[in-house]
C-alpha cells in the first residue's frame, strides 16, 4: 500500500501550549526520512497526528490521501513506535503474538531472527527487561511490522551502540528489500544521518527545513586546515561552528562558497567539505527551547 504523507497548516495544543504550528509538509512515499529537533520542539506531536494517537486541533492531515484519525483502514497500515517501546506488560513472546495478529503485513520469520540478532529473552516479563532491552523489542515490532508508513520515535535510545548498528544495519536492508515510508526521529545526528534520504528540521512546532540530506549539506561548507590558514579565509565569513586539534582548526560557514572562494581555499592548501548535518541542525535551532 503506497502512503504518501501530506500535512497541511497543522496545528496541536494542549491547554495553552502550541505544540504545532500551522505546520505543513509533503513526504513522497517510498523513503527513509530522518525528524530532527530540539527537546519540545513538537517532533513526537507531530508523529503522534500521522499515527492517529492524537487528534489535530487544526488543518488537516492526510496518509495515503485519507484522514487517519478513526480510520481503521488507515491506521492498521502505521505503525509508531515511541522511546517507551509502547509494550504491554507480559511476555516477550505474547508481545510478538499480539502484533502477529495486529499488523497485516507482519513477517514472523524475520521477528524471530531479529529476536536472535539482539538476543531478546523470548519467557521474560516485558516489566524485566533492561531499557536497551524494551527499546531493542520496541525496535523489532517497528521493523517486522512492514507497516507501508513506520516511525521511530527515539525509540533506540538505552541501547548500546553494538545493539544500535544492529537496528539501523537491518532497517537500511530490510527497507532495500520491502521499500516503504520510514521516517525516525533522534537526536544522534551523525550516527543516523546516513540512513537519511531526506531530512525534517522543525523548531518550536515549526518547520524550519525539509530537502534532501545532500542538498542540505552544501547549505554550507566546513574549511578544514591549518589553524591561521583558516582564519584568514574565513575573517569575512559568517562561522557556526569551529574544532580543533593541535594546528589544525575545522571551522563551518554559513551558506554555500563561490566557485572563486573555492579556488581561493583550494590555492591555500584548504579543503572545503560539506557542512556536517548536525552543525547545520544546531545553527538552525540556534536560540529554540531546550
Amino acid at each position: 500500500m503506497n502512503l504518501p504523507v501530506q500535512v497541511e497548516d497543522l496545528t496541536l495544543r494542549y491547554g495553552a501550549t502550541t505544540a504545532l504550528d500551522r505546520l505543513s509538509l509533503t513526504l513522497t512515499a517510498g523513503k527513509i526520512y530522518g525528524l530532527l529537533g530540539r527537546n519540545g520542539s513538537g517532533k513526537t506531536s507531530l508523529l503522534s497526528v500521522l499515527a492517529a494517537f492524537r487528534r489535530a486541533s487544526g488543518g488537516a492531515v492526510r496518509i495515503g490521501g485519507e484522514d487517519p484519525y478513526e480510520n481503521p483502514r488507515i491506521t492498521r497500515q502505521i505503525c509508531l513506535i515511541r522511546e517507551s517501546g509502547d509494550v504491554v506488560a507480559e511476555r516477550c513472546h505474547r508481545v510478538l503474538a499480539f502484533a502477529r495478529r495486529l499488523r497485516p503485513h507482519w513477517d514472523q520469520a524475520y521477528a524471530e531472527r531479529l529476536v536472535e540478532r539482539f538476543g531478546l529473552p523470548l519467557r521474560k516479563q516485558v516489566g524485566r527487561l533492561s531499557r536497551g532491552q524494551r527499546s531493542a523489542l520496541g525496535c523489532v515490532l517497528g521493523l517486522a511490522s512492514r507497516a507501508p508508513l513506520t516511525m521511530f520515535d527515539e525509540s533506540h535510545l538505552g541501547m548500546d551502540a553494538p545493539s544500535r548498528y544492529i537496528f539501523y544495519e537491518e532497517l537500511l536492508r530490510d527497507y532495500a528489500a520491502h521499500p516503504r515510508t520510514i521516517i525516525v526521529s533522534t537526536h544522534l545526528i551523525e550516527e543516523f544521518g546516513p540512513l537519511f534520504e531526506e531530512v525534517l528540521i522543525i523548531d518550536q512546532g515549526r518547520l524550519l527545513a525539509h530537502d534532501e540530506t545532500d542538498a542540505l549539506r552544501t547549505r554550507g561548507a566546513a574549511i578544514v586546515g591549518p589553524d591561521a590558514a583558516v582564519d584568514r579565509f574565513t575573517s569575512d565569513l559568517t562561522v557556526v561552528t569551529e574544532r580543533r586539534l593541535g594546528g589544525t582548526r575545522s571551522a563551518t560557514v554559513d551558506g554555500p562558497l563561490t566557485p572563486a572562494q573555492r579556488r581561493r581555499a583550494e590555492a591555500e592548501g584548504l579543503q572545503v567539505e560539506p557542512v556536517p548535518l548536525q552543525d547545520l541542525f544546531v545553527h538552525l535551532t540556534n536560540g529554540g527551547t531546550e
